[in-house]
């Protein structure tokens, strides 16, 4: 049926009016669905942003405060360190002249000379204890037991005060540069423990009237009992210092002349043969110095800082951070000579604190304190200051005080909650917006329905006539609709589809068989494809485990490793993919042994290749005598340059061999450092990069190579690795790195070589955790029996 459809009125039940609602309601529909969906979108980006900006501006709340902790403690370290210096370079004054007698005694003498009130002593005999007149640069003090029966000091003793003198030409410019130091003097042996100080100060007077009975005791069991046995332990064993310093200081103590809290440092002297202590240099600085560090430490408005000792004992706080931790102080009176201050967290009123732990550190810490009857959230964060030898009424041990910073939440979050604000009247004012647009969009939409309804519901009822014609199998029906929207379109579609229709009806039989053969074909193609993937697939994975298994097969035997009497050896290497870039081989030609480690770059096929080409080259070398450190890399490199040009291989290598014939070690060629942890503990790191550079790079390098002689001891271990050990990474992102690989060597010296590569393996496995493992990790321990 052709022609243009018929005009009607809109009725209740008609098209148009079935239009107008089903149209209309649908988009009615959408536009709320879509319209709540941006207002919940709208609600729920803000959320996330909130989310967002509250998460960095904490975590950078959190770093200022890191920050501002590491660099009080710096401060703090810094101060003690130049304190150590200025006591360190009075005790080597003192030490030199102990150790060459000959000029101590020329030196006392001209001092003596030039200076008798230096020497010059006055016996006090209510005091009994004998004592220079003021005008010298320092105070001698000779207490009664070191004195004769004339009351004049023991020849042993009068030598000592002359020789002592010396500590005027020095202590005066100490005190006056470096470190803000409140004294500085000389204690002698314990069995002439006299007493010079300087400045000059009525030193034995003081003691009489604070310290009774004094002058009847050894100075050293008096004052610090257990400290000059603690000494003597070390010059028998050096290894029993807590810390591998010499000096040694005090918890706080009240001063006896001065009347302040002070820490001591001293420094202790040796006998010419180091077999015994000759006696103490030191120092004392005011606790306000330490105090004055810490208790400006300002973080936000009333966030504070704190210094304590292991023990919990806080040697440094403001009033403001007392009385926020609960801290009540309490003199402690017992022991000898000196009187100490004990502010401890574990006696605080509040919980928290008396429950903080200071045995490490452990970053950010939440904590709530009581304040006026409320919780109120803190922030606390705990550094650790570098550890030192510590005496307190007792013998030595190790102290590492921790600073401490302490803030409020709501302070350090302030920013956090104004930025929340801000997003939250960003959003009501978006929401606001938005529904304006959906009211202005559903009175647009309904105008346009209404005003296209009656266009397009006569083109809609001539297609579908036709649709039903076509039903009837009249596939010559064809619709003349005159309209040039999209109505006209369908229209011309549908005759065009009526075409189709008809031509497809009367071709069907053959357009079902030419489809079928076309499927045949593409199956056939597809089934042969399979095929040639598969067989490439088995040929690689043969491949590749063929390159493992020599790889596997070229490194050295365990029985290799154990041929040498004077040697352990121990490696692991575990490669990243099937096939690792790392290298590591030992190479014994008679009484000759070559360790070499390198790292190609890259893993993977082409990186195990290069590996094995390194292998096979550097046993023909060794096998042909080759014993030059230098000339042996550099043939290496030739030989290896020249099969990477002719493979084509775009890769290279860093390298480094050690040379040991029983006598020397060797070291040349350059890659990562090498670790060296001697027998007493001490950690050496030899950086390689002078030595040489990688391999592969130029024809020739022998312009590049250089050596280095390492001393090799009995006890002395070596540590070569490959970077995959260094840049391991756990789930932070943080990498192993050096510093805590020579801490686990040093941890582990004096285990044997097997157990020192199985415990750092074992901790860098624990420090990867679930991390993907993206580089070879190859460590070899060399270590002298």
């Amino acid at each position: 049926m052709d022609g243009k459809p018929s005009r009607r009125p809109i009725r209740l039940g008609s098209f148009r009016a079935k239009f107008i609602l089903v149209v209309g309601g649908a988009v009615l529909f959408d536009l709320l669905v879509s319209g709540g969906l941006a207002l919940w979108n709208v609600q729920r980006l803000s959320r996330d942003a909130t989310l967002e900006v509250g998460q960095g501006l904490e975590a950078a709340s959190q770093e200022y405060v890191r920050t501002y902790a590491d660099s009080t403690a710096a401060q703090v370290s810094l101060l003690l360190r130049q304190v150590h210096n200025d006591v360190s370079a009075l005790a080597g004054v003192l030490q030199a002249q102990i150790d060459d007698p000959e000029r101590n005694a020329e030196v006392g003498t001209a001092i003596s000379r030039t200076s008798p009130d230096s020497v010059s002593l006055t016996y006090d005999e209510k005091g009994r204890w004998s004592q220079n007149a003021p005008g010298s640069v320092s105070v001698m003090s000779v207490w009664g037991y070191l004195l004769g029966p004339d009351h004049k000091p023991r020849p042993d003793v009068e030598k000592d005060i002359q020789t002592s003198s010396v500590l005027d030409l020095v202590a005066p410019s100490l005190l006056q540069h470096g470190a803000s130091k409140l004294q500085m003097y000389y204690i002698g042996p314990k069995e002439r423990p006299i007493f010079r100080t300087a400045p000059y100060t009525d030193q034995a007077q003081t003691f009489d009237r604070l310290y009774p009975g004094h002058n009847d005791a050894n100075f050293w069991d008096f004052f610090f009992p257990g400290l000059y046995e603690s000494w003597q332990g070390w010059a028998k064993d050096s290894k029993t210092r807590p810390i591998a310093d010499e000096i040694t200081q005090t918890a706080p103590y009240t001063d006896a002349i001065t009347g302040k809290l002070i820490v001591s440092f001293f420094h202790p002297l040796w006998s010419a043969d180091r077999k015994d202590v000759a006696g103490a240099a030191g120092a004392d600085i005011t606790l306000d110095q330490l105090a004055q560090t810490v208790e400006n430490v300002k973080v936000a408005q009333s966030g504070f800082g704190f210094l304590a000792m292991s023990d919990g004992n806080v040697v440094a706080i403001n009033s403001t951070g007392e009385k926020t931790l609960g801290l009540r102080s309490a003199s402690d009176t017992s022991g000898t000579g000196v009187t100490g201050l004990e502010r401890s967290l574990k006696r605080s009123s509040q919980p928290a604190i008396a429950g903080l732990a200071l045995d490490r550190e452990r970053g950010i810490q939440h904590l709530w304190l009581q304040q006026d009857g409320n919780a109120v959230p803190y922030i606390v964060i705990v550094k650790k200051v570098p550890a030192t030898n510590l005496w307190s009424s007792g013998p030595v041990r190790q102290e590492a005080m921790s600073l401490g910073v302490v803030v409020p939440e709501r302070e350090i979050d302030a920013s956090l909650y104004a930025a929340q604000a801000k997003i939250s009247e960003a959003t009501n004012r978006i929401v606001i917006y938005q529904i304006l647009a959906i009211l202005l969009s559903l009175l647009v939409v309904t105008i346009a329905v209404f005003a296209a309804s009656k266009r397009i519901t006569s083109g809609i009822s001539a297609l579908a006539d036709g649709a039903k014609r076509i039903q009837a199998k009249d596939y010559s029906v064809r619709v003349a609709i005159t309209s040039k929207d999209e109505v006209g379109e369908a229209g011309e579609a549908f005759n065009r589809m009526a075409e189709q229709i008809s031509y497809h009806t009367e071709n069907l039989e053959q357009l079902v068989e030419e489809r079928t053969a076309q499927i045949e074909d593409a199956k056939e193609e597809i089934s042969t494809l399979n095929a040639q993937l598969q067989r490439e697939n088995r040929r690689l994975g043969t491949e590749l485990a063929v390159a493992e298994r020599i790889q596997l097969m070229v490194l050295p035997l365990h029985q290799e490793l154990e041929e040498f009497q004077t040697l352990e050896i121990a490696a692991y290497m575990r490669p990243a993919e099937e096939v690792g870039g790392d290298y590591y081989d030992v190479l014994k030609n008679g009484n000759r042994l070559k360790i070499g480690i390198g790292d190609v770059t890259g893993h993977g096929l082409e990186s195990g290749v290069l590996m094995l080409m390194v292998q096979s080259v550097a046993r023909a070398l060794q096998e042909a005598g080759n014993t030059d450190a230098v000339k042996f890399l550099t043939d290496l490199n030739s030989a290896l340059f020249k099969n990477i040009v002719r493979t084509k291989i775009d890769k290279h290598l860093t390298l480094a061999f050690l040379d040991y014939d029983g006598k020397e070690m060797i070291l040349s060629g350059q890659h990562e450092e090498v670790v060296i942890v001697r027998a007493n503990g001490k950690v050496e790191r030899i950086d390689t990069m002078d030595l040489g550079i990688p391999i592969g790079l130029e024809a020739d390098i022998s312009a590049f190579v250089k050596t280095h002689e390492i001393a090799f001891e009995t006890g002395d271990l070596i540590l070569l690795h490959t970077d995959g050990v260094t840049e391991a990474e756990n789930e932070l992102g943080e990498l192993f790195g050096m510093d805590r690989l020579c801490r686990e060597a040093r941890r582990l010296n004096g285990l044997s070589a097997d157990k020192i590569v199985s415990e750092i393996v074992a901790a860098l496995m624990h420090f990867i955790g679930s991390q993907k493992i993206h580089d070879d990790i190859t460590l070899l321990a060399v270590r002298h029996r």
